[in-house]
């Protein structure tokens, strides 16, 4: 008598969660789930909340952020039903003295402050969204809790309510343009197989926590901030950094103390003025850029065909003579000097710490580093 042998002719998977084989059982071709083929309540979850072909789909601080940013994101509902109660209070909902013309003109002018301000700082800070997300996605949630608590206050005060509600309308526009660009920049940064759109539309529909949400993010590009990081512990003790561990040692809270600005991409005029300058600047230096102090700033231009390294060398000796400048025996040094030994210090160690940094899962083929757009061209010494 013999006995039919299920033959296994071909397997298949959707992501990592669900897997099937097809069996060839009396020369019929079945198709059949592996495991259990009830329904499962957690691949209905998935399938709802996060993007396909999770997690491979997504970086893998993901499912962190979303966490915080979500119970963040249900906070700020439940905080805007009472500022929505009290921004009809206060244009006079329920008070029969209240008059509709007053009420509009309260809106309009709440409205067109509130444009005003998107305007302006999307003007004036559009450009460092994507090189600081994290720093501005946090800022704008604090900046969101701090208009809904004035607008709160807005009732108590009748005689300046309109003044109030027009300074969070102008808060709230800042949050709208800061809060999209970041989480915009962050999910690019999660989204894996460039489903930009399929996680963006899963993080609309998941609902004090968004500091630990943007500390959970582990970008693997350089800012100023994770270079400056990285480069530190770099010249100090030759070890490289993670991004895991640069990204956790990187502040997320807006700077305002007083430090070194460097600016990159700036004009030829800004490093040199004079043909003495251009001789110092240009001085034992084959790299299409130009390094130079100006008013306390250190500014780099940038020669019109720099790579990708190129432009992370150039930051790299910006961020050395930054540190340089804050050392004690900086008065006894002329500026130029300065560069000069800046440029010997990168020249010793940049090609052995570019190795280091990609071998420890940096991504060098891009940066966010917020150059500007001036590039030069110039006679540079051969190599």
């Amino acid at each position: 008598m013999e006995t039919n042998v299920d033959v296994i002719v071909a397997t298949e998977r959707y992501g990592s969660a669900e897997s099937w084989k097809y069996v060839v059982q009396d020369g019929v071709m079945q198709r059949r789930k592996d495991g259990s083929s009830s329904f499962s309540l957690v691949g209905a979850f998935k399938s709802v909340f996060l993007p396909q072909g999770y997690p491979e789909s997504v970086s893998e601080d993901y499912l962190q952020y979303q966490f915080w940013d979500t119970l963040q994101a249900f906070a700020s509902t439940l905080s805007w039903t009472l500022v929505t109660q009290a921004s009809l209070k206060g244009v006079g909902v329920g008070n029969q003295d209240a008059t509709v013309a007053a009420a509009t003109v309260t809106w309009i002018l709440r409205d067109g402050t509130g444009m005003f301000g998107r305007i302006l700082f999307a003007w004036q800070k559009g450009s460092r969204l994507d090189s600081e997300a994290k720093k501005w996605r946090l800022f704008a949630d604090v900046l969101n809790d701090i208009a809904m608590f004035i607008e709160i206050l807005a009732p108590f005060f009748p005689s300046f309510f309109t003044l109030i509600v027009c300074t969070a309308g102008v808060f709230k526009a800042i949050v709208g343009v800061a809060g999209g660009a970041t989480r915009a920049a962050l999910t690019v940064h999660q989204a894996r197989r460039d489903n930009m759109a399929d996680i963006s539309a899963k993080d609309g529909s998941q609902v004090v926590f968004i500091h630990y949400a943007v500390r959970s993010v582990v970008m693997e590009t350089f800012n100023q901030a994770r270079l400056s990081i990285v480069l530190q512990q770099y010249l100090k003790d030759k070890r490289i950094l993670s991004p895991f561990e640069a990204n956790r040692r990187e502040p997320v809270f807006l700077e305002f103390k007083i430090t070194t600005r460097i600016k990159l991409g700036v004009k030829l005029q800004d490093v040199v003025q004079s043909p003495e300058d251009f001789h110092l600047a240009s001085r034992n230096n084959s790299m299409p850029y130009l390094l130079g102090v100006r008013n306390g700033c250190i500014c780099v231009c940038l020669g019109s065909g720099a790579s990708v390294h190129d432009e992370i060398r150039a930051a790299c000796q910006a961020l050395c003579l930054s540190n340089m400048l804050k050392s004690p025996s900086f008065s006894q040094t002329s500026l130029w000097e300065m560069v000069q030994k800046s440029q010997e210090v990168i020249d010793a160690n940049f090609h052995t710490f570019l190795k280091g940094v990609e071998a420890a899962g940096w991504d060098t083929n891009r940066t966010l580093l917020n150059w500007d757009e001036w590039r030069a061209e110039w006679k540079r010494k051969s190599s």
